[in-house]
């Protein structure tokens, strides 16, 4: 019996409130508020696009030819993390000839000024190769890499680089090595491997690893001060060593917290507290800076299945989770985005990566889409502008990144004005969705025969394609014109869509291989007119975006299509989407992701080069 009535009415007070107000407690950490889902049918999900991401290929793997990808020709590239240091982006990913998690393994860094060139990778932690004598335990079949985290800029301004080796086919617990670590110096070069920790688990053979039995010394046999000072502030903070904990569980008690989840993601909220995010969709928090974390829970309205997600706060001052909203670890896409204002509520799921090329290669485990998303960790720099920046890999294979312009919006207001020519050469284009492939880029360039600027858009890629989206205000009735100029007419095609927020194409365009400009009129299509390579087209879309709509089509001034029947029925218009190539819907959910098969024909062969000019972009509503 409570004796202090008041005493009991703060108790029965506080026990009521943790149950109304649970979002952003323990028992649930996040929550996604929103109510947009993704269409497992089509690569984009019909969801609309975060407006102005621009999606960049930073390696392309090439088996055949490897001096023009990263030298090795490896083609199981994966895990890759970002950062930002002395005015560089830093992008590592690890790397098997062609499985995952079949030996050998090595990792990789590639940099850029601008995240837009990117240099050739080069390897920072080698196949590792065991001192003399040592063998393999009876479990092994070799040696790889395995890491959740591959950066830290410690107090002292220096970059240290992280991986961890273990060995083949499984890397965790009594199957690891160590994590190893080295310098990144600002000359561009990088110091001496060191083992910073060694994996607390014996071998099923009962071997400890330590500095007697590895290949590269212990950090503290380092003569660098600093570097060592580096080493041990990383050490010490439990909140950035927590990512070690899926290879290394603490038998030492390494860790102060043991979360039983994969692939730590976090960030601060506006009060402090910590929210720590885990694969498959589970979620946690710390009231004491990440020593501890309540249970992790698994979040509902967050879908996601093995893939990692990744969670922060934006330059804006709000928050931001981008994850694979899908159950199915064989098919990793789309990649999108939600965000909230504190961290906790999130709402308005967005594409950032709509795309799916073809695998070109076959190896275990290779999930199609975009997998395993990172960005900057708290820390580890912040680059100019207001974006965020995620990197990661495009089935397992290729190496990718993306600039999410924040606030991060869907919707445009007014009417659409863009000439290019106060922007920089190769530079940003505002409010345009690029996707960018090494063999298919995009960008903005001296326009040809005549003065200003415009975008170019190129393709020699067998198996992908250049695409600029612009989004525009929605509406049912609007008025698109724009200049293309083909260099060629032989040779690539150009395809210009209208699309409504679902991603439903009704108006389609496309300059074909053949010199012809083809039409599509409901479920026909018509070749309209012949073009000439070298030459400026005037197109001019008017679009009655209605159930039973239509749309008239002028080149330079003459009507050519007129009142012509959309391809599918839509409610209205929001998007001008160009590319380089024929729309895609392959791979699906029922492609088979594990069946072995050769390398595409020609994967690794440039076709001939197809290029093709944009200028001129207006877009206005009609009444």
């Amino acid at each position: 019996m409570f004796r202090n009535p008041s005493l009991f009415l703060c108790l029965f007070w506080a026990a009521s409130f943790r149950v109304v107000a649970q979002t952003g407690s323990p028992a649930e950490p996040v929550r996604y508020v929103g109510g947009e889902t993704v269409d497992p049918n089509v690569h984009e999900g019909r969801l609309r696009y975060a407006v102005g991401v621009e999606n960049r290929q930073t390696v392309r793997v090439n088996r055949s030819h490897p001096e023009l990808a990263d030298g090795h020709g490896w083609t199981y590239n994966h895990a890759s993390n970002l950062c930002f240091w002395n005015n560089t982006f830093y992008q590592q990913y690890l790397s098997n000839p062609a499985d995952e998690h079949i030996a050998p393994g090595q990792t990789l860094v590639t940099t850029s000024k601008n995240g837009r060139q990117w240099t050739k990778p080069v390897v920072v932690f080698p196949p590792y190769v065991p001192p003399k004598g040592v063998q393999l335990p009876d479990s092994a079949s070799g040696y790889m890499m395995h890491q959740r985290m591959g950066f830290y800029v410690a107090p002292n301004g220096r970059l240290l680089i992280l991986a961890f080796y273990g060995h083949a086919e499984e890397p965790f617990k009594e199957g690891g090595i160590g994590r190893v670590v080295r310098e990144a110096y600002k000359d561009g070069t990088y110091g001496p491997i060191y083992f910073i920790r060694y994996t607390s688990h014996k071998t099923v053979n009962g071997v400890q690893w330590n500095e007697s039995n590895t290949s590269y010394p212990f950090y503290k046999r380092s003569t660098d001060a600093g570097f060592v000072a580096a080493c041990d502030a990383l050490l010490t903070d439990k909140l950035m060593t927590l990512q070690w904990w899926d290879e290394d569980r603490g038998l030492d008690g390494f860790y102060s917290f043991q979360p039983g989840r994969e692939a730590l993601s976090f960030y601060h909220r506006k009060d402090g507290n910590v929210v720590g995010l885990w694969k498959r969709s589970h979620s946690a928090l710390s009231f004491d800076g990440g020593k501890t974390f309540s249970k992790p829970v698994k979040v509902p309205t967050f879908l996601m299945a093995g893939g990692k997600q990744w969670g922060q706060r934006t330059d804006d001052g709000r928050y931001a989770i981008a994850y694979n909203p899908i159950e199915l670890d064989e098919y990793r896409y789309p990649l999108v985005v939600v965000t909230g204002d504190d961290g906790i509520l999130f709402d308005h799921m967005l594409l950032v990566q709509g795309e799916v090329p073809p695998r070109r290669f076959f190896g275990r485990w290779k999930d199609f889409g975009p997998c395993y998303v990172r960005g900057i960790e708290e820390g580890n720099g912040n680059p100019p502008g207001n974006d965020l920046w995620l990197t990661y890999s495009m089935n397992k294979e290729d190496i990718w990144v993306s600039r999410i312009p924040t606030p991060v919006r869907y919707a445009v207001k007014g009417p659409v004005a863009d000439d290019f020519n106060s922007l920089s050469l190769n530079g940003a284009v505002p409010d345009w969705n690029i996707y960018a492939p090494q063999w298919a880029p995009v960008a903005v360039v001296k326009a040809p025969g005549g003065t200003g600027n415009c975008l170019k858009l190129s393709d020699k890629d067998p198996y992908d394609y250049a695409r600029a989206i612009r989004v525009f205000e929605e509406t049912g009735k609007a008025q698109i014109r724009l200049k293309v100029r083909p260099e060629q007419n032989h040779t690539g095609t150009l395809e210009i869509d209208l699309t409504d927020q679902y991603g439903n194409r009704p108006v389609r365009l496309r300059f074909d291989e053949k010199g012809l400009i083809v039409a599509t009129i409901g479920s026909q299509e018509k070749a309209v007119q012949p073009y000439r390579a070298g030459q400026w087209y005037e197109l001019t879309f008017s679009v009655d975006a209605s159930l039973y709509g239509h749309y008239d089509l002028t080149i330079d001034g003459k009507k050519v299509v007129e009142k012509a029947a959309l391809a599918e029925a839509v409610k209205s218009v929001e998007r001008l989407s160009i590319r380089t190539g024929p729309y895609r819907d392959l791979p699906n959910r029922k492609t088979p992701n594990e069946e072995p098969g050769p390398p595409l024909p020609g994967a690794d062969e440039p076709v001939p080069t197809a290029i093709f000019y944009v200028d001129e972009v207006r877009i206005q509503s009609v009444k």
